[in-house]
């Protein structure tokens, strides 16, 4: 169900920092138009964080109101609290979400087996695909491939977003999970290599701007034509690095006000960008052909 180039969406507000929905339907739309293969709502990159629980749970809604099974939603409900986790997973699951995105509690530092067990938690309440997502840099804890494993033995759990940027984790995660634990990669910049080490697809930040770009490159690697996709990986590493030279979300919202989709609006504690990322990021768009 997923695999490719799914996106982490950014979530459009208006300047004075309200969510403004028809940029969000656009920017669904024209994601469908471009070919990526599944999107993810309410991640890092949609600033979940500082979203209510009632715009959280709206924002999920619109996604998959607009995507309307034409590609699978992935909707994000993590959460450092269990209980508050298997409330956003339920809700998804009510509002017609293909799966949930559940990241490893931050903050609190759950040893392994609180990790286990907090996932085991979110798996047994709510009977829908769960996708782990680790990322040790923002969460400061990392899943071990044998906490994974024990996790994969649950029906409901069926995959990873993996954010610890490390090539030899997709190698054991396969050996210790089997080949059909989706592996999805959290880190834009080594899509390629993640998917030669056993991996099935990107969960994007990139590809809020350039989705085509970004669907053509897995779509390459599926036929086998590997050159081609690592050419497009090689045009994109400007982009890519542009993208992370601030805090995500800031530059990618910059970035995709830039082609019409809300303004660079991010809530607090995000600063807008710098000026000089600001330039960064509007010449690796204009290198790319995305801007005129």
């Amino acid at each position: 169900m997923f695999h490719g180039s799914l996106v982490a969406l950014v979530t459009p507000m208006r300047a004075d920092g309200a969510i403004d929905e028809d940029a969000y339907a656009r920017l669904i739309e024209w994601q469908i138009a471009e070919g990526t293969n599944g999107i993810v709502p309410v991640g890092t990159t949609g600033e979940s964080p500082t979203l209510s629980h009632d715009e959280h749970k709206r924002v999920v809604e619109l996604a998959i109101e607009v995507a309307a099974k034409r590609i699978p939603v992935m909707a994000g409900a993590g959460s450092n609290s269990t209980a508050e986790a298997i409330g956003l997973a339920r809700h998804a699951k009510g509002a017609g979400a293909d799966g949930v995105l559940v990241v490893t509690p931050y903050y609190n530092k759950p040893t392994q087996e609180g990790l286990f067990r907090h996932f085991t938690a979110v798996a047994d309440a709510v009977d829908i695909p769960l996708v782990i997502y680790n990322i040790p840099g923002r969460s400061v804890i990392d899943m071990s491939v044998e906490t994974m494993a024990r996790l994969a033995a649950h029906r409901n759990i069926v995959g990873v977003k993996d954010a610890t940027a490390n090539l030899t984790r997709p190698l054991h995660t396969t050996r210790a999970c089997g080949p059909d634990f989706i592996q999805l990669s959290g880190e834009d910049h080594t899509v390629i290599a993640y998917l030669a080490s056993g991996g099935h697809g990107c969960i994007s930040v990139t590809a809020n701007v350039a989705p085509k770009l970004c669907a053509q490159m897995h779509a390459a690697w599926q036929a086998g034509d590997v050159q081609k996709a690592m050419e497009i990986q090689s045009h994109l590493v400007p982009l890519h690095d542009s993208m992370f030279a601030e805090s995500n979300p800031g530059p990618v919202k910059y970035a995709a006000s830039l082609l019409g989709f809300g303004t660079a609006t991010c809530r607090l504690p995000l600063a807008p960008i710098a000026d000089a990322n600001a330039a960064r990021v509007k010449t690796a768009m204009l290198e790319l052909g995305l801007l005129n």
